[in-house]
């Protein structure tokens, strides 16, 4: 056995929640990858993981015992249109285990076939999809952001249908929790107060017991999935990560990033940054998550009103109080973030502009996001006079600027600065065009060896690493990759 304490917790839920399913065999299931370092986190047996009775149920094809594959239901407003019910359509909960810190993980399938919220779809994945969650996840959880993780990946040896026909693959994700927003709209949508209630005592005691504690135990849900989800995507803006699709139904309350289809990070700098090729009027851009996400959490506390308080002026006012908190929670989370990537001690009022001019200057030069907030992370740099290496000329002003409010801080270790901005400025982020070179050679020719190196390099992005110099290149003209698709 993987685990010898595997349950399935969110079965203790009312049956509305899910439908029991079995995922669907496949015809020759291989092994791609297997995260050794997060089995040994969970507790898992890892030769047992790699071994045939371990690829077996990775691939869906034998359940163990003790495993209660569950697939959840939930709604959603995509691209802003509600959805009453949508639900794992290609996706299966196995079971929870509680690490080696203690705290209960979900193990979930996604590729696994069709279950009861498929609506006609195959309930299954494509190769590319599954690399691409495998890679940008586990670069998530490599640069410090709080992140569903990828435990394995298989091929089925069998193709999948979208445009052409594809190779098919099943991705083994891990989260503290797959609780979206859209949970909550579902039973929000039918009037369902008992359902509300017993989802929002199941979510306060896996994800926020100290909630529990407070005499309003459902507003200090609210609170706390605000401030999680602020803190989250302050963190993605800090290193040019774009979702892509951040429907309710991708925003987990965990304050985990989720369901990686069309996310992408930027290269050269443009807040009005698209990747995703179906938001054609840029409503997921890079400059709109912050309000996006306000949004998204203005439905969640929409769907809890009912549980806030018993006059509807009250629960709304609770409501309000706790969604105004957002941007306190973003622009702190942000700020902060900023700070140490610049190698800024304590707050000055000109810090903001500063910012602001930083990238203004990176938009208006078409500046590469990753590369250079690197290039200040050196000590040449923080002391000057010189014009760090990879930035224009016209550069130098702001740099004058930024030197003397460093100088500010009254202290000449620029060593320990510099290397203190180093980890946060990472040398490597999943460049788009090379994810995609990636996936091209695995799905053409089979090989996985660009995967294997792209990992292993992202594994640790803010150490700089001899002969990866490739990894840190933006794309040429001719590698540029305007698009990425859902896909999965």
């Amino acid at each position: 056995m993987p685990h010898s304490s595997i349950r399935q917790g969110y079965a203790t839920l009312p049956s509305s929640f899910y439908t029991r399913t079995q995922p669907t065999p496949v015809a020759r299931p291989e092994l791609i990858a297997l995260n050794m370092p997060l089995a040994a986190e969970l507790g898992l047996d890892a030769a047992w993981l790699a071994g045939p009775q371990g690829l077996a149920m990775l691939a869906g094809n034998q359940i163990p015992q003790g495993m209660d594959p569950l697939a959840t239901v939930y709604a959603g407003h995509q691209f802003g249109h509600f959805s009453p019910q949508l639900g794992d359509g290609r996706a299966l909960l196995l079971g929870e285990v509680e690490d080696r810190n203690g705290h209960m993980r979900e193990i979930a399938l996604k590729g696994s076939g069709p279950t009861a919220y498929s609506r006609s779809g195959d309930g299954r994945a494509a190769l590319g999809p599954v690399l691409r969650e495998y890679l940008l996840s586990e670069s998530m959880a490599a640069l410090g952001i709080p992140t569903t993780r990828a435990l394995a990946a298989v091929t089925t040896g069998e193709r999948v249908y979208r445009e052409t026909p594809l190779p098919g693959a099943i991705v083994a994700r891990v989260a503290r929790s797959h609780i979206r927003v859209g949970t909550f709209q579902f039973f929000a949508a039918r009037q369902d107060t008992q359902g509300l209630r017993a989802l929002a005592d199941f979510a306060i005691a896996r994800l926020y017991p100290q909630a529990a504690q407070d005499a309003q135990p459902y507003v200090a849900l609210l609170q706390a999935v605000v401030a999680a989800q602020a803190a989250l995507v302050a963190q993605w803006m800090l290193v040019g990560f774009i979702h892509g699709v951040m429907n309710t139904d991708n925003m987990a309350i965990s304050g985990e990033t989720i369901d990686y289809g069309p996310c992408a990070f930027m290269d050269t700098y443009n807040p009005a940054t698209v990747f995703s090729f179906i938001d054609k009027r840029g409503r997921y851009a890079y400059t709109n998550q912050p309000t996006i996400a306000l949004w998204n959490l203005t439905r969640f506390a929409e769907a809890l009103l009912p549980l806030l308080a018993e006059e509807d002026g009250q629960a709304i006012s609770l409501a309000q109080q706790a969604l105004e908190a957002f941007h306190l929670h973003f622009h702190a989370a942000y700020f902060a973030g900023m700070r140490a990537k610049l190698g800024l001690v304590g707050d000055d009022e000109g810090d903001e502009t500063l910012f602001k001019t930083l990238l203004d200057h990176m938009e208006a030069e078409k500046m590469d996001m990753t590369n250079t907030f690197r290039a200040l992370s050196h000590e040449e740099a923080l002391r000057g006079p010189g014009l760090p290496a990879g930035l224009p000329a016209s550069t130098s002003p702001w740099l004058a600027r930024w030197r003397a409010r460093v100088a500010q801080q009254g202290s000449a270790d620029y060593a320990a600065r510099a290397s203190a901005m180093q980890q946060v400025n990472p040398c490597y982020i999943p460049r788009n065009h090379k994810v995609e070179a990636m996936i091209q050679a695995a799905v053409k020719q089979h090989d996985y060896a660009p995967f294997r190196e792209m990992l292993s390099v992202l594994a640790t992005p803010y150490v700089e690493q001899p002969g990866m110099e490739g990894y840190t290149a933006p794309p040429t003209p001719d590698e540029v990759v305007p698009y990425t698709y859902c896909g999965t």
